[in-house]
Formats: C-alpha cells, structure tokens, sequence
C-alpha cells in the first residue's frame, strides 16, 4: 500500500487529491504508456511528437548528442506530452552523460579516492547542472554497489569502492549535488553488483552474499539512502539466492530470479523488509540479463508483478507494448497492480517538482545554454589533483626528469571505442605531447607495426641504445558487454610487454582500471588515476615529474590481496 504523504514523496491533501483523479480519469493505453522508460528518439529519424502522442511513455533516457540538439529533442518531446515527462541519463561521471559538450568531472571511483564528500557533492553537481539546461530532470545515479571483486568487468571505477562508509558518504554527497541542479537521483544497481566477476549485460549475474552478509554491506547502504528519502531505485538484473531462499525457504533453484523480475527480491526484500515506499525502475531490459529468465512475452508482464513501477527501454516497442496489454486482458496483470505503480510515477513527478497540480510542466531549463564550463573543468582539475595516487614505487625511479630519462618509450594499452557506453577518454596523444612538453624525447609504441627484429631478437643492450624509462598507460575502461578488463598484451609474443623491467626502469600508470598489478604483479612503479580526462592526465604528468606531491588514497586494494604484487 503506498502513502504519498510518506517518505520519499511527502505530499499534502492537495497533492494526493490531484494525484488519485488524474488516476481515474487515465485511460489504460495512458497507463500503460507511463509504466515505460522508453529510448530517447532522435528528431533525425522519428516525429518526436508523433512519438509522444503514439506511445505515450512516462520517461525517456538519452545518450550524449550536442547539447543544442538534446535541449530540443527534449523540449519537443516534453512539449508533445499530456503528462510531463522523466528525462534520464548516466550521469555517473559528468555532463558528458547526456551532453557531449557536457564536462567529464571523473569516475566515482576517483572522487572515492580524494576521501573528501565535497568531491562527489560537485560531481552531482557539475553533472546535474549540465544536464538541467537541456531539461534532463533525473540521474541513473549515484551508483551504490561495492566494489568487492577485483575482476568485476563492469563496476570497479563506477563505484566509491569497497568501503561501505565511504559508499555511503560520497553517495550521499552526490545525492545533494544533484538535487541542488534540481537532478532527482536515483541509486543503483539493486541487490548490488561488484560481488560476481561477471557483466549482467551478458547473464543473470549474481550477488552471493548470505542475508546476514547481505543486510551489513549493501542492505546498510540502502536501508541508510531510503531513510535519508531516496527517491528511486533502479534495480539490475542480479540475483541475490540468499534473500530468495530466506523469504522463501522452500524455493528450488531452478526458481531463483534476478531482482528485475523476483517479486521476493522486490516486493518482499525493498519493499518490506527495506521498507522503500518509492519509484522502482528496471535497468535496461534489452540486457542478457533480464530476457534470459523467460520468455519476453511473460517477463515483462512479471517485472511488473515483482513490485517494479518502470521498465527501462524496450526491444520492439509496439509488441513490449502489446504484451503488457495481453497480461492486463488475461488477468496475469491486475489493473490494481498497474495503477499502485502509476501512483508512485505520478507521486514522483510531483513529489520532485517535475510537475504541478494542474499538470504542466514545473521543471522547465532555462533559454539560453550556459554550461559553465571553465568553473566546472576547474573542479575537475582540483580532484584530480587530490585524487591520482601512488601505489608503488619500489625502486624510487620518481621523479622522473629529461635530464635522469631523456628519452622515454610510451606504450599505451586499451585507448579504444571498443565496448558498450564509454566515456570514450583517449589518452595515447595527450601523454605524448605532455611529456614531450615537459623536455622529454618521446618514442611511441606502434602496436599495428611491430619491429620484428626487435620482438624477436633484440635484447636488453639494443633497447637501451632506443630509450632511458618505459613508461606505459593502461587506458583499459569498463564498458558494457565486454567479459573482462584485464591487460590483453598483443598475442604474438607479448610483444608490447615489458619483459625487460627488472634493467630498464618502467612506470605503469593506470587511466582506468585500478588493478592492473594483477597481470604486471613486478613493476617497479604503479600509479592509478581512475579517470582519462584532461585533468587527469595533466596531474599525473606533474606528480611524476615531481612538481606536485602524491595525495590521492586507495579506495580499493590494488594489490587485488596477493602480497606478490606489493613486491
């Protein structure tokens, strides 16, 4: 049973009022409409408001496109709407999630890293700010998962770490820098990711914590965000078999279900137990990991069962329409069930300003674009100034200087649009001219033309004649739908590996991934930075050159809890 005048929506008599007669007055293509969180359309390829008028949705998700384009996509679209609109985005590392001009403020992972709140608050800030003058009005953030296993080929510099407190405090921080740019947040990935090493963008992956284990880790953190008034949650295709068998003891395994269609994990696990009163919204339901459960046709019509009140993008959207319509005529789907989830979209729009009592639109953007870019590029250089930080340097080859290394090799791995949503951060030409700006002769690695004598036949004498310091980048980022991030050296001979470390000195630096000393465990000097943006780089380049001192903290364990690597 919801109670608008609850947590998180806090509504007076007025609001609940309007709230169950616009109910009544819906007709059932209306609500069914409201219960999708469709793709964001693109003006080149479809009649937005032929769209609107069709389809009717209750939110739409955009990827980045020009800020100009966005803000008139949007604005048609919300325009085109006889109830205003959610319009969502990643905004897990800066504007840059919805608004290619938009700022790349850093990974979570790298405001984890600085130890300080304050980070996390202007990453929600900057993101929310950006996207607000488009019109975006919601946040598929802040991401809440912890990170708990190193080969986790998703998570790890999307998180605040493995540090339950400091989750919960960056989590909050961002929270409120959101809701200042007038963002509504929304956590996830509920029941937690970072516990498999696998991506639910592939299969059903799955959190196999116990309860107890459970309830002290990712259950405390979002028994703390529902009592601090989180106002959604999204919730991934992960399953949580402990929480299943304790809800139900006699359940067999063949009947364990991911979150995003397990009415034990929703309504009984958020709902009761957790006591979440507000919006519940699938991640994307185009993922392995939600259409391999059953058959579509079923499994959309069960999302909604399970407790959830949107689902995220569609496959064909006139047959995911259609199947919710079927459930609704066969009785698999009550129309009680669909209007207790249209109440919480509805108590949400209003609830977060979206929308008034007379159903316009409250939350408009302001006319003229003003991102703000030379303030908020100038945060995101004083993080990554707290934040790079060094994990090893054994044989104190830091400094380095033109004068110690004149001529330095730079290999960069990764560096790639491979792989599904990256940021897209490449680094290969900005290290290059950094350093060579810096003094430095600059010899770069070319991984597409190999010099075969040299892979072959030369050894330690022939490449110190080349260059005095190997200095690798790793720029290996997560992305969706890629099984693994660790180091992938070229296959014939490892050839761009650094066999030769132990006589020539070697730095590694890492723009992404924090645990590459699991694949390069004995080299001398590592260095994580968790973000390739300008910032980074440029932080990076002065603290190995001395200019600025190391301040940033681990967040995670780099040394992936093999006391080898810490050699």
């Amino acid at each position: 049973m919801i109670d608008l005048a609850k947590k998180p929506y806090n509504l007076n008599a007025e609001q609940i009022t309007y709230i169950k007669n616009k109910l009544q007055n819906m007709s059932v293509d209306e609500k069914v409409g409201q219960l999708f969180f469709v793709i964001g359309q693109d003006e080149d390829s479809v009649d937005i408001p032929e769209f609107i008028h069709k389809y009717q949705p209750g939110g739409m998700m955009y990827r980045p496109d020009t800020a100009p384009k966005i803000k008139r996509e949007i604005n048609t679209a919300q325009q085109s709407s006889k109830v205003p609109m959610f319009f969502a985005a990643n905004l897990e590392s800066g504007g840059n999630g919805l608004i290619q001009e938009g700022t790349w403020f850093g990974m979570p992972l790298q405001m984890a890293a600085t130890d300080d709140p304050n980070s996390a608050y202007q990453l929600g800030n900057v993101a929310g700010s950006e996207a607000f003058q488009v019109g975006g009005n919601m946040s598929f953030a802040p991401i809440v998962d912890i990170d708990n296993n190193f080969r986790n080929p998703i998570m790890n510099t999307r998180t605040f770490g493995s540090n339950k407190a400091r989750v919960i405090k960056m989590s909050d921080a961002e929270v409120k820098g959101l809701q200042d740019s007038q963002i509504i947040p929304i956590i996830k990935h509920f029941p937690g990711d970072g516990v498999d090493e696998r991506d639910q963008h592939l299969l059903s992956s799955i959190n196999s914590l116990s309860a107890e284990d459970w309830m002290t880790s990712y259950g405390e953190i979002y028994h703390h965000l529902i009592k601090a008034g989180a106002p959604g949650v999204m919730v991934g295709h992960i399953m949580q078999p402990a929480w299943e068998r304790k809800l139900n003891p006699g359940i067999e395994d063949k009947d364990l279900l991911p979150a995003s269609s397990s009415k034990l994990l929703i309504d009984g696990l958020l709902r009761k137990v957790l006591k979440f009163n507000g919006l519940v919204i699938t991640d994307a339901t185009p993922m392995l990991g939600y259409n391999v459960t059953m058959p579509r046709q079923n499994l959309l019509p069960a999302t909604i069962n399970a407790g959830i009140d949107m689902i995220l993008f569609n496959k064909n959207i006139d047959e995911d329409y259609r199947f919710i319509h079927e459930a609704i005529a066969n009785g698999t789907l009550k129309m009680a069930r669909v209007d207790e989830a249209v109440t919480r979209i509805l108590g949400t729009k209003v609830a977060q300003g979206v929308m008034d009592t007379t159903g316009q639109l409250r939350l408009t953007p302001p006319t003229e674009l003003n991102l703000n870019s030379q303030q908020h590029l100038a945060l995101a250089d004083a993080v990554a100034k707290k934040s790079v930080t060094l994990v090893k340097d054994r044989d104190q080859l830091l400094p380095i200087t033109p004068q110690k290394y004149p001529r330095i090799r730079l290999v960069v791995l990764g560096d790639s649009d491979d792989g599904g949503f990256k940021e897209g951060g490449h680094v290969t030409e900005k290290f290059k001219l950094g350093l060579e700006k810096l003094g430095f002769t600059v010899q770069l690695f070319n991984r597409k033309n190999l010099n075969f004598h040299e892979v072959f036949e030369e050894g330690v004498a022939d490449l110190e004649q080349k260059f005095d310091l190997a200095f690798y980048v790793a720029n290996v980022e997560t992305a969706s739908n890629q099984t693994t991030t660790r180091l992938d050296w070229i296959h014939l001979m490892a050839a761009d590996a650094p066999w030769f470390m132990k006589s020539i000195p070697t730095v590694f630096v890492s723009t992404a991934n924090p645990y590459h000393l699991f694949d390069i465990p004995n080299v001398s000097t590592f260095i994580n930075a968790y973000t390739g943006n300008s910032s980074s780089i440029a932080a990076i380049l002065r603290k190995v050159t001395g200019q600025e001192a190391f301040t940033g903290i681990n967040p995670v364990d780099p040394f992936c809890g093999d006391p080898l690597t810490r050699l």
